[in-house]
């Protein structure tokens, strides 16, 4: 834990979130000269609920960022295959190389929050754990101008800062005590439950569809795989109660009685967790003095596995508006290009009101939502590394983006 009496008296950025959103902002920013605090409540290295799976552009920007490497070195499989089962049917794809990504991957978060974390560090970036965010200090003209933070032993200090980033998830305190508003709801949930597996034998990623149920196979670290089933969230209390492990079977049965064979014959490491599902969102992601990056702002139904992947790519995002002068609102504009079809396929998706003609359409669909996103991600340029600057020359930069924020 570290606390909070040794905390700098002002940052030109306070990140409240320390996970793939936020570290990764934490990194970016601090490697354009900025002078970065990130905090998260909960500990360095901790695990946390995740499909884990990276698509295109997610691998592409771990190595932009010189991550990837380090990713792969903790023993994350490559995944060079996806199958998509619908029905009894089967479609495998090939990971073609483009974009200079030859392969997708599915790091637990325990290896790739650590290293972002890490990289933040190595940037120059402040990251502390165990430091929760009380309130935020707001000015007389509106603007967010210092954070007030607590150790879990009961420290508090404020600090001053030029923008305070919400990378707190979908349940943010920032989002909340700057009353961010909504401006798109979810309407369709699907409730999980989800488990790693070990002698489980599959090759890539197999994302499972049928009536009233999907199921995915994610290949991750230590020669295990996450392995879920989703239903309708409606469905969800009924579908586990009592005896959740057979209940898990016995829904996975429904959708592939062969790989439910499998699973069964595995060894689950662990525990089965589960997570009723909630609607997603897009909010207001910026404002005078703070903005909104991850979950914090955008958040959808975790059936497209799209979860990490937006996160990174939100967090470059922000981080080039930030350092490039262009401004919050250009932020949220690009965001909401890229995020806005991936949104509308995956409410679809999630909603089950598919048939499985049905589903290969919002796949298609789908699909190229995610081709446009990554191809756009990969045409702008690789973030540049600058010395820290003057503080002067970031204040006046953040002042700048606050007041076009009003």
């Amino acid at each position: 834990m570290d606390t909070p009496r040794h905390f700098q008296p002002h940052y030109d950025a306070v990140i409240v979130g320390a996970r793939c959103a936020g570290a990764a902002t934490a990194m970016l920013l601090a490697r354009g000269g900025m002078n970065v605090l990130a905090i998260d409540r909960q500990a360095y290295g901790s695990d946390t609920m995740s499909t884990h799976a990276l698509m295109r552009t997610g691998v592409l920007q771990l190595e932009r960022w010189g991550l990837l490497p380090a990713v792969m070195a903790a023993g994350t499989p490559e995944i060079r295959a996806t199958t998509f089962h619908y029905g009894c049917e089967s479609l495998r794809l090939s990971i073609k190389p483009e974009y200079g990504v030859e392969y997708l991957c599915a790091p637990r978060r325990t290896v790739l929050d650590r290293i972002l974390v890490d990289s933040a560090r190595s940037a120059g970036a402040d990251v502390r754990h165990g430091v929760v965010l009380s309130r935020l200090q707001i000015d007389s003209k509106g603007r967010v101008v210092a954070a007030l933070l607590r150790d879990a032993d009961g420290n508090s200090t404020a600090v001053r800062s030029d923008i305070v980033i919400g990378a707190d998830g979908r349940q943010s305190t920032v989002a909340a005590l700057v009353k961010a508003g909504t401006y798109l709801n979810g309407q369709s949930t699907t409730g999980y439950v989800y488990g790693y597996y070990e002698d489980l034998e599959r090759y890539g990623y197999h994302w499972h569809f049928a009536e009233n149920v999907a199921a995915g196979v994610i290949p991750t670290n230590h020669g295990q795989h996450c392995v879920f089933v989703g239903v309708p969230g409606t469905a969800f209390p009924t579908a586990f109660r009592g005896n959740v492990e057979g209940a898990f079977l016995q829904v996975l049965a429904a959708n592939s009685p062969h790989l439910s064979d499998d699973v069964s014959r595995a060894r689950l490491v662990g525990r089965l967790r589960g997570f009723a599902g909630v609607p997603g969102h897009l909010r207001q992601s910026h404002g005078p003095g703070w903005a909104l990056v991850g979950d914090a702002g955008y958040f959808k139904d975790p059936l497209t596995a799209h979860g990490i992947t937006d996160a990174l790519r939100d967090a470059e995002l922000l981080a080039r508006a930030i350092l490039d002068g262009r401004g919050l609102e250009a932020y949220q504009r690009e965001r909401d290009v890229l995020s806005e079809p991936l949104f509308r396929d995956t409410e679809a998706i999630a909603s089950f009101r598919w048939n499985l003609d049905g589903i290969k359409t919002l796949h298609s669909s789908l699909s190229a939502s995610v081709q446009a996103e990554c191809e756009y991600m990969a045409g702008l340029p690789a973030p540049v590394r600058r010395e820290p600057q003057t503080r002067s020359a970031t204040s006046d930069r953040n002042a700048a983006l606050a007041s076009e924020a009003c």
